[in-house]
């Protein structure tokens, strides 16, 4: 008998095979096609959490597929990826630190699935999202790279964005989870403002902003937390939930 939670099961499957078509597309240096594959396999791994909530079929299978599709799609694709297009020149090193986007987001993965109590109630996420760092590692890829090369001066990013990526997934930094619905004005009106203003620089700049767009999410957590702690340790305690 056909159940309804082989359609989102499906969904988190085309996650990881695009996932496995971007280290493809690595391999035979088309490094723009890898970057656009990780998108894609972004957007399957954000649409089978809103197909299982439609279709109500949230289990402890879908949660445990869904982390294996993460780590190839999101942990071992930028980790080629960013190695084939810039750190293999580095040598061992360059492997290594490479192997950072993998071995730190599988830790955070692992993490999550100890600790998710509720499979259907996701809160805020405690350190950086696997996707979050994927997808930025892949749009500084789309964004500032012309004939396979990292134009100058992004490459001197590379580096240092692999180790503050790494260090911010398996932190307990708390980042917002971001939940697009009919409540989202009322809830958190200065989101749907940052959304416009997101888009008015995409527009202006010709999607070159993606990058720093993503980036100053990336940065946003660290900053906050540094606010809190510095001005409102004493009279606001930052509660951050211990998954994802």
């Amino acid at each position: 008998m056909f159940s309804k939670s082989y359609i989102p099961n499906t969904v988190t499957a085309l996650n990881a095979f695009f996932g496995f078509v971007s280290i493809i597309e690595a391999l035979e240096g088309n490094f723009y096609n890898a970057a656009i594959y990780i998108y894609v396999a972004a957007i399957f791994d954000l649409a089978d959490g809103i197909v299982a909530r439609l279709l109500k079929t949230s289990s402890e299978f879908g949660v445990q597929l869904d982390s294996l599709a993460d780590v190839v799609s999101f942990g071992v694709a930028p980790a080629v990826l960013i190695y084939l297009s810039y750190l293999k020149k580095f040598g061992s090193w360059g492997l290594i630190l490479s192997s950072f986007i993998l071995l730190f987001g599988a830790f955070r993965l692992a993490r999550y699935n100890v600790q998710l109590k509720i499979i259907d109630k996701k809160p805020d996420f405690s350190g950086l999202p696997i996707p979050l760092s994927a997808v930025t590692l892949a749009t500084l890829v789309i964004s500032l790279t012309e004939g396979n090369t990292i134009n100058l001066p992004y490459n001197y990013f590379v580096i240092p964005l692999v180790l503050v990526l790494s260090v911010l997934m398996v932190s307990k930094i708390k980042y917002s989870a971001f939940r697009l619905n009919k409540d989202l004005l009322k809830d958190k009106p200065i989101y749907l403002g940052l959304i416009i203003l997101a888009l008015v620089l995409l527009f202006i700049t010709g999607g070159q902003a993606l990058f720093f767009i993503l980036l100053a999410i990336v940065l946003f957590g660290p900053a906050r937390a540094i606010y809190l702690f510095l001005f409102h340790k004493d009279s606001e305690k930052v509660k951050t939930n211990e998954i994802n």
